[in-house]
Parts: structure tokens; sequence; C-alpha cells
């Protein structure tokens, strides 16, 4: 895994995923997250959505070969540091990034979009398989929510024992590490308290928590804290830490969120990572 070059250049990292018109989610949400972590932000197009914080109303997707190119003209330029993948939308794209990936020499964050915020999906659900077998065993972090959770690891997962074990499982299928998402968890302390998961080489279980924040203004939650945690790992963060980071971020980021649209609104990819002092490990 190549380290990156903090003396000579500003960290890259670069996202492969789909495009929000809205700017809430997907690449534009990415790139929002990677500029205010201090990277310079890079994107492949994998799938162009019309949608805003009230509905989706139509998925076009980009043919693997352009994402391809797409993906060489980056590569032979201005390599990242670390990358991340969001929406794929079919089996074609997921089978041509996991190929494309192979020859990746930096951390790849995998994270497995499968239904947007208003419900609609975003994968094609054969794709799932490809991501089990081909994706997957080429990231060194993947980070489900509890959904995706389930469907990666063949059970339905309800509670912070069961993110344990899918954590766990999903592991099994090649990724280094893994990052279980509690916010959709409710009941008990989850209604208190947001609970991620991380598992990592040889099934170690660590959790990370931050005061849940009661709201409906958590479009593209997903992406940014996925792209958080990218940006914190191209700058040479341990994945822990890149992890603990980037969840103080997206708890700020909810909790400040500034309300924009009719529906499900953006958080705010302004926020300061450093403001938000409850989030941590246990």
């Amino acid at each position: 895994m190549r380290l990156p070059n903090l003396i000579n250049m500003q960290p890259v990292a670069l996202t492969i995923a789909g495009s929000d018109p809205s700017g809430g989610a997907g690449i534009q949400a990415d790139l929002k997250t990677f500029h205010q972590m201090g990277v310079y932000g890079e994107a492949v197009i994998t799938l162009l959505t019309v949608q805003n914080t009230v509905k989706v109303e139509q998925v076009e997707f980009v043919r693997p070969v352009l994402i391809l190119h797409q993906l060489r003209a980056v590569l032979d330029d201005i390599p990242p540091d670390a990358a991340k993948t969001g929406a794929l939308g079919n089996r074609a794209i997921v089978e041509a990034v996991a190929e494309a990936a192979a020859d990746f020499k930096f951390p790849l964050v995998v994270d497995p979009v499968m239904v947007s915020k208003h419900g609609v999906r975003l994968i094609a659900k054969d794709a799932y398989e490809a991501i089990r077998t081909k994706l997957i065993p080429r990231a060194y972090l993947v980070t489900p929510n509890l959904a995706e959770a389930s469907e990666l690891a063949g059970f339905e997962v309800r509670d912070v024992e069961g993110m344990r074990k899918a954590a766990r499982a999903i592991s099994e299928l090649g990724a280094e590490a893994v990052l279980v998402k509690g916010g959709h968890l409710a009941g008990g302390e989850a209604d208190e308290i947001a609970i991620d998961v991380l598992c990592t080489a040889g099934g170690n279980v660590r959790e990370f928590t931050a005061p849940r924040i009661r709201t409906q203004q958590t479009h593209g939650t997903g992406c940014t804290y996925s792209a958080a945690i990218t940006a914190n790992l191209a700058c040479g963060l341990a994945l822990e830490d890149a992890v603990r980071r980037a969840k103080a971020f997206i708890t700020e980021a909810v909790r400040t969120a500034p309300g924009l649209g009719r529906g499900v609104g953006p958080v705010n990819h302004h926020a300061m990572a450093q403001s938000a002092s409850g989030a941590g490990g246990v």
C-alpha cells in the first residue's frame, strides 16, 4: 500500500460514485468533504441521478468502459492516496471497478450503497453478489449501514450484537476491515447514542459512539462519513483514528445541518470535526 506523500504534495482522495445534482450525496458530498478535510478531491462518475431532497426521479448508468477511461486518466496523472466507491449501479460497473482495483496501490473504502434516502434502489440486485465476491476482497474498509450489512452478511441485523456478527462475517469475504454503521438502530440505548462497529484483522471489534441527533436532515450521511474516512486515510491517519475523526465530523455535520430543501435535507459539509466532542471509541 502506497503511503501518502505529505512533504511534496497535498494529499489526494478519489471518489468513484454517482452524481446527486442537489449536492447532498454522491460525488458532490464526497468532494465537499474532501475539501473540508484539506484533501484534493477527484471524481470518477458511475451514474447520474435526477433527484432532490424530496425524491429520486431517474437513474442513468455510465458505460463501464467510460468509467475505466475516467479512472485511467486520473491514475495516470494525479494518483490518489486513498479512494472510495459509492453507488455503482449494476454488475458490469462493479466488475469493472473491482478489476481496476486489483492494481490499486492505495487503500480503497467501499461504501456499498444500495438504496437512496428516498427508498429508490441505486444498484441492481444481481450486482450485490459481485460486490461480495469481487469488490470487497479488494477493500481496505467496507462501510455498510444496517440494510447493506444484512444483505452482505446474509442475515438481518437488528442490534449491536448483530452488527458485531455482521462485521465479522463481511470481513471474512476478504476485506481488511469492516465498519457497520448503526444510524438506523432504534430502541433502548440506540435511541440516545449512535453506535458504529469496526471489525479489524483477527476479528477484533471496536465500537465508536456519538450522541444521537433527532433530525430528518440526513441526506448524504453515508457518503459524507465514508468520504471523511477516505480523506483521513489519504492524510496518513491510522484506521481507528480515521474513523474516530470522521465520526466526529459527521456528527457535527448532522447537528449543524443547514435545513435546505423541502424533504430530507443535506448535512453541513462546512462542519468542523473538532467541535464534535461527543464522538469517540469505547
